[in-house]
């Protein structure tokens, strides 16, 4: 199985969750003034997390990032076939 990072927002205002492929595509979304932390912030606090074997969670009064795996099965789509 292969798995992809996912990160999670929850509004905690609006009470609403959204899913992110990275970091980068949240921010895409959503500037730093809105969240309440930077970019390079968010990634420097995951990896001091991550660092000390805790859950990468990031928390303010506004929302909540959460950053985990998702288990995808693995395709073969666009692999050419083997020749014997």
């Amino acid at each position: 199985m292969a798995n992809r990072n996912i990160i999670l927002l929850h509004l905690l205002e609006s009470d609403t969750y959204e899913f992110y492929g990275s970091p980068a595509s949240l921010y895409d979304r959503h500037e730093a003034k809105e969240l309440l932390i930077a970019q390079t912030s968010l990634n420097n606090h995951f990896s001091k997390m991550a660092a000390q074997g805790k859950d990468l969670v990031y928390r303010n009064d506004y929302c909540e990032i959460r950053k985990g795996c998702i288990y995808v099965k693995p395709t073969t789509r666009g692999r050419k076939k083997e020749t014997i």
